[in-house]
């Protein structure tokens, strides 16, 4: 299975280009499951279409919570609340979007298209589970569950069950459930679309979002141009409004070479034969993911070097913290708790340099706990 993620900037259309996408492919016979909040149903020898229903999702989850740590709260004097007076919060649409990328992901489908935020909210949604996950680790650590075998002996003594006994049931179906998002996010089958229409916020946008992805472990797949104009026009007005765009275009290229142009339709998009004219191809040599790799300098000069991709970083915008054998990263708007290879968590952070692109953090072996070597 083959999982596209499209996301892009406001308004560049990657609705449109998604559906198209998902309605060529199923065309041509592929099982296509599109995931977007704005798709309509499908026409004959169109993909199967889940709209995500952050609602009736937030409703469902909050009232089954509720059941679970029905005694609890019935300890605590809760008045518990029904199904007509709950209101999804915000973030909901988040967490249903989630659930329908990890439901999707389990179906027997050669293709799942799925429609995400613009550029910054599909960011924060796909760092959501791995952060969501630390923080569940910090403030209910795995092995405080060690004793939980007393906890039914302790519940049965009070009566009512206790707290930390619903909490960490419930903390370890949250961690399931987030664990197997995060390895949909992180799949080598996943892959990254960007759509953006040429103009002066397309490239920040592409620098934004080449840079939060490369932060989470991510590769973007594609670029996709959308609504080029033609440059041949006769018209002064019109052919000077093109030459501006194909401006933006050759910086656009020359930021990501695996460029895909769509032309302007004239129009906007009406019907499935119009969309298919927006459909993009699989690029010949999907980029992987940028590779987080450990050199070993010790030999030459007695250290490690961490080398972490971050495109488009610029060190203004730079901080990293060791925090026991973590590494906490700042760039830019974007931050992210990263666990130290084990080769590393034996050593002192000595110093770091932003090369091009590509973070280098130098390590000194610490001889406390350093093996030491054999005579």
């Amino acid at each position: 299975m083959r999982i596209i993620l499209v996301t892009g900037t406001g308004g560049a259309g990657r609705s449109s280009v998604a559906a198209g996408t998902a309605l060529a492919e199923s065309r041509a016979g592929r099982r296509v499951l599109l995931v977007s909040a704005d798709a309509e149903e499908p026409g004959p020898g169109g993909p199967q279409v889940l709209v995500p229903d952050a609602a009736a999702d937030f409703r469902r989850e909050f009232l089954a919570l509720q059941a679970r740590s029905g005694a609890a709260f019935d300890l605590l004097g809760a008045a518990p609340f029904e199904d007509a007076e709950l209101t999804e919060l915000p973030g909901s649409r988040h967490f249903a979007l989630l659930r329908a990328l990890r439901d999707a992901a389990a179906g027997d489908w050669d293709l799942v298209v799925v429609e995400l935020p613009p550029v910054p909210d599909a960011l924060a949604l796909l760092a959501l589970p791995e952060q969501l996950r630390r923080y569940l680790r910090r403030l209910l650590p795995p092995e405080r569950q060690a004793a939980r075998a007393l906890r039914p002996m302790l519940a049965q003594l009070a009566g009512v069950p206790l707290p930390a006994q619903w909490l960490y049931g419930t903390t370890a179906r949250w961690e399931t459930e987030l664990a197997a998002v995060q390895e949909v996010v992180d799949s080598p089958r996943t892959a990254v679309r960007l759509v953006v229409e040429p103009g002066p916020a397309a490239v920040e946008a592409l620098r934004t979002a080449r840079l939060g992805l490369a932060l989470q472990g991510l590769a973007l797949d594609t670029v996709v141009a959308n609504r080029v104009l033609p440059a041949d026009s006769p018209d002064p007005w019109f052919a000077g409004l093109a030459a501006e765009q194909h401006r933006h275009l050759a910086a656009l290229r020359e930021a990501h070479p695996e460029l895909h142009e769509l032309p302007h339709l004239g129009r906007a998009p009406r019907g499935p034969e119009d969309l298919v004219l927006l459909a993009v191809p699989e690029p010949a040599a999907p980029p992987g993911a940028p590779a987080w790799t450990v050199e070993d300098r010790r030999a030459e000069d007695g250290i490690l070097v961490w080398h972490v991709p971050l495109p488009g970083a610029v060190k203004d915008g730079l901080s990293l913290v060791r925090r026991g054998d973590e590494l906490l990263l700042a760039v830019g708007p974007f931050r992210r708790g990263v666990p130290l290879p084990a080769v590393l968590r034996r050593c002192t952070v000595t110093g770091a340099g932003l090369v091009d692109g590509d973070l280098r953090i130098r390590f000194t072996p610490d001889p406390g706990l350093w093996p030491r070597s054999t005579p």
